[in-house]
């Protein structure tokens, strides 16, 4: 498995670990990580503390972002998507979306490759904190 896949794993696992949801992200620039983050919703009592946009905060001031590929172990749902678009990420990669379907369109309709390695520990995660906290997690989706 691709090692930034990996760390965005990590990440996720770190989230759980605080009693968050594990959702795990990494932004990569030249083969570097240069941000990571995790859902810290929960924990931060912050609505908007999605691992993507987690992610980008902890990547900091990074002027241009073209180049930027950014890691997500769920596909990013339309906060963290318009944050991909706002700042000209053209490569989003993530490591599932059947436990949801996300905004790749909308991403891809705005110019970012959009790609979905299926990865079986992904989908296994999630689906185990949705199943073990749906109240938790049917708030964060806003439904």
């Amino acid at each position: 498995m691709d090692k930034f896949m990996l760390a965005a794993i990590e990440e996720a696992r770190k989230g759980l670990e605080e009693g968050g949801i594990p959702i795990g992200s990494v932004l990569v620039r030249d083969g570097e990580i240069i941000g990571r983050g995790h859902n810290r919703r929960i924990q931060q009592e912050d609505p908007l503390a999605h691992a993507e946009i987690d992610c980008i905060r902890n990547a900091g001031r990074i002027g241009k972002y073209n180049g930027t590929i950014l890691y997500s172990t769920l596909m990013p749902c339309y906060l963290c998507a318009g944050a991909a678009v706002q700042f000209g990420i053209k490569k989003v990669i993530v490591g599932e979306s059947d436990n949801f379907k996300g905004a790749s369109e909308f991403m891809q309709e705005h110019g970012i490759e959009v790609t979905d390695l299926d990865i079986e520990e992904c989908k296994k995660m999630m689906k185990e904190f949705i199943q073990d906290r749906p109240d938790i997690w049917y708030e964060d989706i806003g439904v």
